[in-house]
């Protein structure tokens, strides 16, 4: 009996050494693998479905922060990262929670990410624009980007996202979406809780969980996420990041490969041996996003 005693004494002192503790988790938040989404109309303001969605990703990230805190989560940043930056429904986020909001950021949809974070989760992450199945597959950019690369390995969102956090010596401990872009993701970075909430059929066609089905899998994942901690390790590349960049149109490449550091590698693409993934991601976010007419 002495002994139960002991044990049961030990186990409520490992718990509450973890809620005083406190786990740091940031959370990226996108729109493609939420619960639901098929097509355009769900991912924009002038979709007749967007304000719809706009809920759910709320609801998502929200019941995301509502089960890491039950594991002893106690310290959050969410990246809007879809679109225009500005689609979750911020008043309706605890009130001790931090976003990060519209563009640019020199990291993107992991702008504020450093050391001092535990775990990373991906929320409505989808498949990447060099993989032939997926709900609205594609890379940084469905209307420029064919292909992006890290030494040499094609890369999704998540994958080049997780290599950020990398950088950081964070780990991604979860990642919720389409089954394509969950699979993805795991197979390129390693070890992570997947929640799938979608099953594609193709680029605009899936059978999907219902919101509140779909909220069950994510809370469920991200506890058990949090519960295994300690199990993840950072994505770290193997040596500096080059980075391997394809798009649509041959003009955009001819001028970049005038820049000293840029190799044109055929007509649609170029290469960029960056120092490091901070380097990579500033990189790519001019790349991207550079235009003269910009204002103001």
């Amino acid at each position: 009996m002495r002994t139960l005693l002991f044990l049961l004494s030990f186990a409520t002192l490992a718990t509450s050494s973890v809620a005083q503790d406190g786990l740091k988790i940031y959370i990226s938040a996108d729109m493609e693998g939420l619960t639901g989404v098929v097509t355009g109309e769900q991912l924009g303001p002038s979709g007749f479905e967007y304000d719809r969605f706009r809920q759910i990703m709320t609801d998502e990230v929200n019941a995301t922060i509502e089960a890491a805190r039950e594991a002893g989560a106690t310290e959050f940043l969410v990246s809007d990262s879809h679109g225009n930056g500005q689609n979750l429904l911020i008043e309706q986020l605890p009130e001790d929670v931090m976003i990060v909001r519209s563009w640019p950021r020199e990291l993107g949809m992991m702008h504020g990410i450093d050391e001092s974070f535990d775990g990373v989760i991906f929320i409505g992450y989808h498949a990447s624009t060099s993989n032939s199945a997926g709900v609205r597959a594609h890379t940084k950019s469905s209307a420029n980007v064919t292909d992006l690369q890290l030494n040499g390995v094609h890369v999704s969102e998540g994958a080049w996202n997780a290599a950020i956090a990398g950088h950081f010596g964070v780990p991604v401990i979860m990642v919720s979406g389409g089954d394509a872009a969950v699979e993805e993701v795991m197979r390129v970075v390693g070890d992570m809780e997947g929640a799938v909430v979608k099953f594609n059929h193709g680029f605009h066609s899936a059978t999907t969980l219902t919101p509140a089905a779909g909220l069950k899998v994510i809370r469920k994942k991200t506890r058990a996420a949090i519960d295994r901690i300690d199990d993840f390790e950072p994505f770290v590349l193997d040596g500096p990041p080059v980075v391997r960049l394809s798009l649509k149109h041959y003009q955009p490449v001819e001028l970049l490969a005038y820049l000293r550091d840029v190799e044109r590698v055929d007509s649609h693409s170029i290469r960029y041996e960056a120092g490091d993934m901070i380097d990579a991601s500033m990189f790519i976010q001019f790349v991207l996003s550079y235009s003269v007419s910009i204002t103001p």
